[in-house]
Order: C-alpha cells, then sequence, then structure tokens
C-alpha cells in the first residue's frame, strides 16, 4: 500500500490530533515535501511531537523519512499519469474541469492497482472456494457499498447462483438469524465502522453461517466479524457526495471474487451466461 494511502486511511481512525495532520497531508502531500515538521506542526495547529507520532502511525520512523517517500511517491505518481503540478493534492475550487476528473481518474486507477496488488491470496482463495461450495449467498452493505453488493449479486445470478441482495438493516439481521452452514454471508464496508454492516455479519456468524469481510480497514469491528477479510486500498478526494474511488476499488475486488467462482465451473457459468443474455434480448429495443 502507498503511503498515500495509508494516511487516507489512518484519518478515520487515529486520534483528533493525529487525525488533523492525516487530513492536511491527504489534501496536499507535498506540504510535507515543502515544509519542516516545526512549519507542518504550525499549520496544523499541534506539536512537533505529535507529527513525529503521526509519522510512526502510518509506519515510517520519522519525518525525514515521511518527506523521503512522499516525494519519491509523487515523483513517480506524476510521471505514471503525466499529470501537471499538484498531482496528489484534493480536487480544490482552483482546478479546472479538465483538471479535477484527471486526479479523480488517477485516483481510481491507483485504488483499482492496489487493491489488486494487496491482495491476500489465501484469503481470496479462501473467499472463492466458500461462495463456490454455498447453496446460498446473502450479500449487504450501506450506501455506496450496497450498490457494490448489488452488483456482485447480480453477477452471481447470471451463473445461476442464489445470490439474496439484502438492502434494509432489519431484513439483513433477520436473514443472518436464520442462515445455516451451507450459506456465506458478504459484508461490505469501506470504513469497517458500519454498525448495521457488523451486525449483519456477527448474526450470521452465531447462526454458524461463514461471513467474509470487504473492508478498507484492517483494523476494524467489520474485519473482526468476517471469518475471511478482503481488503480494498482507496484515497478517499473530500469532494463527493458518497464513497467514489472506494466505490471502484470494491467493485475490482467483488469482480475478482465473481471470475473466481465462474472458474470453478467455467462450462456451467458459461452456459448459465449465453442463457441470460438470450432471456434478456427480447426486452432490448431493436
Amino acid at each position: 500500500m502507498s503511503i498515500q494511502t495509508r494516511i487516507a486511511g489512518a484519518a478515520e481512525t487515529l486520534p483528533p490530533s493525529l487525525a488533523r495532520i492525516a487530513r492536511a497531508v491527504s489534501d496536499n502531500p507535498g506540504v510535507v515535501v515543502d515544509s519542516t515538521i516545526t512549519e507542518l506542526a504550525a499549520i496544523c495547529e499541534t506539536s512537533v511531537a505529535s507529527v513525529v507520532r503521526f509519522c510512526r502511525s502510518v509506519g515510517v520512523d520519522g519525518y525525514a523519512a515521511l518527506r523521503m517517500a512522499l516525494a519519491a511517491e509523487l515523483g513517480r505518481e506524476s510521471v505514471q499519469f503525466s499529470a501537471s503540478t499538484g498531482f496528489g493534492s484534493e480536487i480544490s475550487l482552483d482546478d479546472s474541469l479538465r483538471e479535477a476528473t484527471a486526479k479523480v481518474a488517477a485516483l481510481e486507477v491507483l485504488a483499482i492497482e492496489e487493491t489488486i496488488a494487496g491482495l491476500d491470496d489465501e484469503q481470496l482463495d479462501e473467499a472463492v472456494a466458500a461462495l463456490d461450495g454455498a447453496q446460498r449467498i446473502l450479500l449487504f452493505g450501506i450506501g455506496a457499498s450496497g450498490l457494490v453488493a448489488a452488483d456482485f449479486g447480480q453477477k452471481l445470478l447470471r451463473i445461476g447462483r442464489a445470490a439474496v441482495i439484502l438492502t434494509d438493516a432489519h431484513v439483513a439481521s433477520a436473514a443472518a438469524a436464520l442462515s445455516a452452514d451451507d450459506t456465506v454471508a458478504v459484508g461490505i464496508s469501506q470504513s469497517g465502522t458500519t454498525i448495521e454492516t457488523q451486525r449483519f455479519l456477527e448474526a450470521a456468524r452465531a447462526a454458524g453461517t461463514r461471513t467474509i469481510a470487504i473492508t478498507g480497514v484492517s483494523e476494524s469491528d467489520v474485519a473482526a466479524s468476517g471469518d475471511v477479510v478482503l481488503l480494498t486500498h482507496a484515497r478517499e478526494p473530500r469532494l463527493r457526495a458518497g464513497a467514489m474511488v472506494s466505490r471502484i476499488a470494491q467493485l475490482a475486488l467483488v469482480d475478482c471474487l465473481f471470475v473466481g467462482v465462474a472458474r470453478r465451473r467455467r462450462a456451467d457459468a458459461v452456459e448459465a451466461l449465453q442463457r441470460t443474455a438470450e432471456a434478456t434480448q427480447a426486452l432490448r429495443a431493436e
């Protein structure tokens, strides 16, 4: 995972003084390269000691190491995406529409790359095996994560898998409580703090159901509720109506799960896709 992605994710879990530093660096990573530790502490209205603690919380030994890591990463990504100066910074009012959309596109590409590169192969194999062997698959998420659950569900339905897309938290908890050992429950929450998703997975696990948690935070309540945990990595811009970059990372991950399940029964999956395509063809305009 890149240092910028670690910093963006840490903003949700750090104490207030350190979270303030994380947000400032996420908004403009270049501020670290251009500022001394004392200057950054003043910008963030905190102490030099807090900046040092922040560095350690995101996995670097100190401020010098943070500056080097960010400088190298910003330079590499600017070349990769042919971005103008300011790449990696938050979308601002000074950006043109072209610059803003370029930033979004670059963040989404990075989210896919980092999520796929960071996948735990053993956990992915375990999740695919569980889904392949399930008689019923329960899928649940709130907000944008619910849209990802719906996308995954319709893909599974297209290859003949019994996927249930749950959109109401009460119904989800009830369905989880009545699930059994031939069921798999998949809960999706980027923050890992969504109470409804946590309780859905906990209810399923209590009923003897195998649970899969898809989240962006490994040390979270949702992750702790999963027998299998799959992590997404995303740097989410603040200027958003809901999940944007993280949703793309989630979609890439569930596509990997879908491909994994489909390839286990390739002939049946291909036939099912052909039959469902033919069934929907009549509903399309000539």
